[in-house]
């Protein structure tokens, strides 16, 4: 993309790239025989433990007598997009059977302070819930 030989300076082709120059001239280092090990001896103990996460690990590694950080190895598992696995919660599907409740102030356009605000009463879900909350809330005196 960036071609260093060009008429045009090196600054000029990043901006026109929309890239910064510190992106330009950035080499990344090759990584150490140290993190090289680490990074086959995670794979083969990730291999035999995939519900090990970095502090597990970090724990077996220990054992086996590399002296290495926990962020060190979470580190390292995100450069191999590496990641334990186990049960997440399933908060995005709904409960079967599980009514859905119309949002009540869609249409609703909220121009000053405290328009809109909560009600203690949570039970009032649908219009006509909040029609007889409100009518509860009026006295019957007020009514000509």
């Amino acid at each position: 993309m960036i071609d260093h030989e060009h008429q045009l300076s090196i600054s000029r082709q990043a901006k026109l790239l929309g890239l910064s120059r510190g992106s330009v001239y950035y080499q990344r280092r090759p990584s150490s025989p140290a993190d090289l090990a680490l990074l086959r001896r995670l794979d083969a103990l990730h291999v035999d433990y995939p519900f090990a996460g970095s502090r597990m690990l970090r724990g077996l590694l220990r054992q086996e007598g590399a002296i290495v950080g926990r962020q060190h190895v979470a580190t390292l598992m995100k450069r191999m997009e590496i990641a334990a696995l186990y049960r997440r919660p399933a908060t995005s599907h709904p409960t079967p059977g599980h009514q859905i409740y119309s949002y009540l102030l869609r249409k609703l356009a909220v121009t000053r302070p405290n328009h809109v605000y909560k009600s203690p009463h949570s039970k009032a879900q649908t219009p006509e819930d909040v029609l007889l909350s409100a009518a509860k809330k009026i006295p019957l005196a007020s009514f000509p």
